[in-house]
């Protein structure tokens, strides 16, 4: 990739890759929070599944709507972000989110859904935009052969705030905010506070003396990198991949609170989704230093495991914070919530040994255990049902990065359009969640788990021999 630098100081660069990381914990803290919403919102306007799904439609269709119009913008005119710069690009997604976020709580005096899902589409659009300029930043912003590097660290902050976002959301709305009962009001609040930091934050990195970036590189015309058969089909992994891994976290609270599975309240349940959002950045963490060229391989496992103790550690710290009495303290889990999630980690372990550092085999293994522990959810019941639909979150974790460097690989001067098109299938967020909540309305929350079996069974054909075909149609 063809750079021009601007005000680029060496001494620069680790301030700037820290300001950037809190970026990737915003996006990610604030994303996951839809699966807090969702249940919110059926309980407060009453609603179907079907309907209450549409919060991550309204969210995951501004990524394909804003998409969309970018390439098209930057096709036609060029790209806007790099004629603006990196830099205030990121300023701009961020002010869009900090709208977004702040438009909720006009929504919740008006006590109106559609309201709600109108700031949603908002605030996903600062989202996407964020992305669009954080992304490229993380990468060019030290040493070419770092940048993966450097992507996979800023990852495992996104991953970090998908880990605290549900349990922050929960306290917030359930316990904070709520007086008595749970209020439109008490969610208005909560996106009030986060859009006043959204707002802060981009006023402190329009202000920060970041260093500036404009590709220089001639983009190709017409739709040229759609002849590669590994990119179509990768954009349909990125596509069930997308749904599949938000739709379990949408439906994972309605499906806690069932009788024959945990039988718990919404607002207990609303704290498990840092288990699962837990293992993503448990299993993101593992796929970087599998995938590294750390040696031997000895130190290389010897790694992984103490980055499992130390991220399970986390998890069980900020899981295990609770309301006692009217203040905040610690409640510790039961022998057997440790005994199931470590299980499902060695399981994890293994299979990134199975995997042996490559990304198509990891990622068709990992495809396959999600299978197996899908139908473990809906054919059982109980504490193993609940477990294993929490364990495919070790499983996802991996499935973004591989596809799409499966997708790219090859592709040459057709890399960033490929990229772009790739972005584009985020899109599968929008539909798989209100997919699944419509067949939950007929046959149940358990039942409708199904749906994303086909979804897994073609991320691992994908892996294992869809990738391969690199030459064109």
């Amino acid at each position: 990739m063809n750079l021009y630098l601007r005000h680029m100081q060496p001494t620069n660069q680790r301030f700037a890759f820290s300001v950037l990381t809190s970026l990737f914990f915003l996006w990610g803290f604030i994303t996951v929070m839809n699966d807090v919403l969702i249940g919110t919102f059926k309980e407060l306007f009453t609603l179907s599944n079907f309907q209450s799904g549409l919060v991550q439609f309204s969210f995951f269709g501004a990524f394909f709507v804003i998409s969309s119009l970018y390439f098209w913008i930057s096709k036609t005119f060029g790209d806007p972000i790099n004629r603006v710069g990196y830099k205030n690009g990121m300023v701009t997604g961020l002010a869009l989110c900090g709208l977004g976020c702040c438009l909720f709580y006009p929504a919740a005096l008006a006590g109106s859904y559609g309201f709600f899902l109108s700031a949603l589409f908002v605030l996903a659009s600062g989202v996407c935009v964020l992305q669009i300029a954080a992304n490229p930043y993380a990468a060019i912003l030290g040493p070419t052969e770092t940048a993966s590097s450097r992507l996979n660290l800023a990852q495992g902050f996104n991953s970090l705030g998908t880990t605290l976002g549900p349990l922050v959301g929960a306290v917030l709305i359930f316990m904070v905010f709520s007086t008595g009962a749970l209020s439109a009001e008490a969610v208005g609040k909560t996106y009030l506070m986060y859009g006043l930091v959204f707002l802060g934050m981009a006023m402190l990195i329009k202000l920060l003396p970041l260093p500036g970036f404009r590709n220089t590189e001639q983009q190709p015309e017409g739709w040229g990198a759609l002849r590669f058969k590994q990119l179509r089909r990768g954009m349909a992994a990125i596509f069930l991949y997308v749904g599949a891994e938000v739709a379990i976290g949408s439906w994972l609270v309605s499906f806690a609170v069932l009788p024959n599975i945990m039988g718990i309240s919404q607002a207990e349940a609303n704290t498990f989704l840092s288990w699962y959002w837990g293992g993503l950045m448990l299993g993101r963490l593992l796929g970087a230093i599998s995938l590294s060229s750390i040696r031997p391989e000895m130190r290389k496992k010897l790694a992984m495991a103490g980055m499992s103790i130390a991220v399970f550690g986390l998890i069980y710290l900020v899981t295990s914070i609770s309301e006692q009495d009217g203040s905040f303290g610690f409640k510790l889990h039961n022998a057997e919530t440790v005994v199931l999630f470590m299980l499902l980690v060695a399981l994890n372990f293994l299979g990134f040994l199975m995997g042996r550092s490559a990304a198509g085999r990891t990622l068709g293994v990992f495809a396959m255990v999600n299978v197996a522990l899908l139908s473990t959810a809906v054919l059982t019941s109980g504490t193993l049902a609940f477990w294993a639909l929490i364990g495919t979150g070790l499983f996802n974790s991996i499935m973004w990065s591989n596809i799409f460097t499966l997708a790219i690989r090859k592709l040459g001067v057709y890399t960033s359009q490929g990229s772009s098109l790739l972005i584009l299938a985020i899109v599968g967020g929008a539909f798989l969640p209100p997919a699944q909540g419509l067949l939950a309305d007929y046959f149940g929350i358990q039942g409708s788990f199904l749906l994303l079996v086909p979804a897994y069974l073609y991320l691992a054909w994908y892996g294992y021999r869809g990738h391969l075909n690199n030459q064109g149609t």
